[in-house]
This record gives structure tokens, C-alpha cells and sequence, in this order.
């Protein structure tokens, strides 16, 4: 199975060899070319070995109703991986790929039924056993990111930072001691860090019980510290500057959470807010950090032969 080629001048891009996925195996999706990998962000073969094991189950195989799927999913996740790495349009999809109205079917599916997260989850449990550690982590970092948004996003979900002086809006995420992300919620820009935390906080420590201790910047003092105290048994540790520091200084567990912005700015599609949705802008970063946890699994163990 080859794992990038250019095709030369009048050669198909569709290949003999066919899929394992779940659509190709169980669906309508012989019906379609497979196509033949060739851009960067498409999964090599040792990624795409780690990834199906972990791929959510559709509706259509448990019985819920809905109709088998034409296109292969590994084709899918390729696309879904190219847009948000490259910032491209829906309607700006290359040709090569199955119709755009398709992708966003499948983008919308995994979106609304909460699909992406569990099958982010599923990676980041993978990465955690691999590294030696319990798949619950029990201590985290919150902090907060605001981002330009463009045009297309409503007055009801924008804001301005004055902090930080972006009219958009802002991610508040909740990373692990390894970086990897726990919770990720999108609000408008002037929406307070505490206020927000008081949400993301409850889902995360809903879904992580070992959960125990979270670092957090000054933006989370005050009554944020006795409230996750009480209601959730989490106890939220301030990092602060010290007032005698001068110049750039890498202050203990809040860079973690620093790296985890760094590599989302990597991806085109998250350097600004082009989403209508809050729900899609979330699931935007959880592509994102997917595809970084899929090489990292693939360099874990790369396939022979």
C-alpha cells in the first residue's frame, strides 16, 4: 500500500487495492474510487493502522437507523485533516476529493453527535498508556486563548478581549501534564476567564475523576479557587510572576498549555475564527490535536516492511 505518490500526467487517481475501513468493508463505499494519497497531511500507513481500531462505530452498523456510508473513512479523515491544516474553504476542496457537500455531512455527523471528541479521547488514552501513564489524568493547566474572528461570525458569539485587544472570540482549554487536551470551550472574547471556567471545569472533572489539581494563571484568582474547591474537589493552584522577574522568564506548568497554543497556530484553519458555530470551532481544535497525537503514535511504533 503506498503511502504518497504524485500521479503522473493521465494516470487515475484511484488504485486498485481496497480499504479497510469500516465503509468500504461494511458500506457503499466500493462504489467509489479510492483515492490515492498524496498530500501532507494525509495519514501514511502507519498512522491509518493505529487510527482504525479507534474509529467510533457508525449509527448504521448498531442499528440506529441512517444509510451506509459512500465514501471510504480514511478518505474522510484525510480530508477533514487537510482543511484544518491548510485554512481552505468547504467549497475550495480539491478535486481529487469526494464532493465538499459530502465532507461537511461527515464533519456535521461527527460534530452534533459528539463523535470527534470520543474518538479524540480515544487517542489521548492511547498516547497516555504508551507513555506510562494512567489513561485519567489526575492534574491539569487551564488558560485561555482569544483569536481574530472573521466575518461570518455573529454579534451573539463574537466579543472584545480589552486585554488583549481582539474583537473575537476566545478558547479556554484544559490540558494534561503532557500537553494533550481534556476540554475545550469556545465563547465570545469578552466573556471573563473565570466565569468560563466555572463551565469547562464541571465537564472536565465529569469527565476525568482522578482529576485533582488544575494550574491556572491570575486571571483564575478569587472565589474561582474556593468554588472548584467545593463543588468539584479540585484544587486550583495559581502560578504567578514574581514581581521582581524581568524580560521573558518560563514560568512552571503554564507553559504546557503555551505549547498546546503554539501547535493549534500551526493549523491555518484556528490562526483565525472562521467558524458560525461555537460547536464547530471546538471541533476544529479537536481535529487538530488528533492529527498531532495520530503521528506521535505512528512514530511510537512505525510499520515494517
Amino acid at each position: 500500500m503506498q503511502q504518497s505518490c504524485v500521479p503522473m500526467a493521465g494516470q487515475s487517481s484511484a488504485v486498485t487495492w481496497q480499504c479497510d475501513c469500516l465503509a468500504h468493508r461494511f458500506g457503499n463505499a466500493a462504489d467509489n474510487g479510492t483515492r490515492q494519497p498524496r498530500y501532507p497531511t494525509d495519514m501514511t500507513d502507519a498512522e491509518w493502522a493505529r487510527v482504525l481500531p479507534l474509529l467510533p462505530v457508525p449509527g448504521w452498523m448498531c442499528g440506529r437507523g441512517g444509510r451506509p456510508e459512500a465514501y471510504c473513512h480514511r478518505t474522510m479523515l484525510n480530508v477533514i485533516r487537510y482543511l484544518v491544516d491548510n485554512g481552505i474553504k468547504w467549497r475550495a476542496m480539491s478535486a481529487d476529493f469526494p464532493p465538499w457537500d459530502c465532507i461537511y455531512a461527515f464533519f456535521r455527523r461527527w460534530r452534533d453527535n459528539a463523535l470527534v471528541k470520543e474518538f479524540h479521547d480515544r487517542l489521548r488514552a492511547r498516547v497516555r498508556e504508551e507513555l506510562g501513564r494512567d489513561t485519567q489524568p489526575a492534574a491539569g493547566v487551564i488558560d485561555s486563548q482569544s483569536v481574530k474572528a472573521d466575518a461570518v461570525v455573529g454579534t451573539d458569539s463574537r466579543g472584545f478581549d480589552g486585554g488583549k485587544l481582539v474583537n473575537g472570540r476566545k478558547r479556554h482549554v484544559v490540558v494534561d501534564t503532557l500537553g494533550l487536551l481534556l476540554g475545550v470551550m469556545v465563547t465570545a472574547a469578552d466573556v471573563g476567564d473565570r466565569t468560563a471556567a466555572k463551565v469547562l471545569l464541571e465537564q472536565v472533572a465529569e469527565a476525568h475523576h482522578r482529576l485533582a489539581l488544575v494550574w491556572a494563571d491570575g486571571s483564575y484568582t478569587g472565589s474561582l479557587v474556593e468554588y472548584c474547591l467545593a463543588t468539584f474537589a479540585l484544587v486550583l493552584a495559581i502560578v504567578k510572576r514574581s514581581d521582581d522577574q524581568k524580560g521573558f522568564v518560563v514560568l512552571p506548568k503554564r507553559w504546557i498549555v503555551e505549547r498546546l497554543f503554539a501547535h493549534l497556530m500551526r493549523s491555518r484553519r484556528l490562526v483565525r475564527d472562521f467558524e458560525r458555530r461555537t460547536t464547530s470551532a471546538e471541533a476544529m481544535v479537536y481535529w487538530s490535536m488528533t492529527g498531532l497525537m495520530t503521528r506521535r503514535l505512528a512514530r511510537s511504533h512505525p510499520q515494517r516492511g
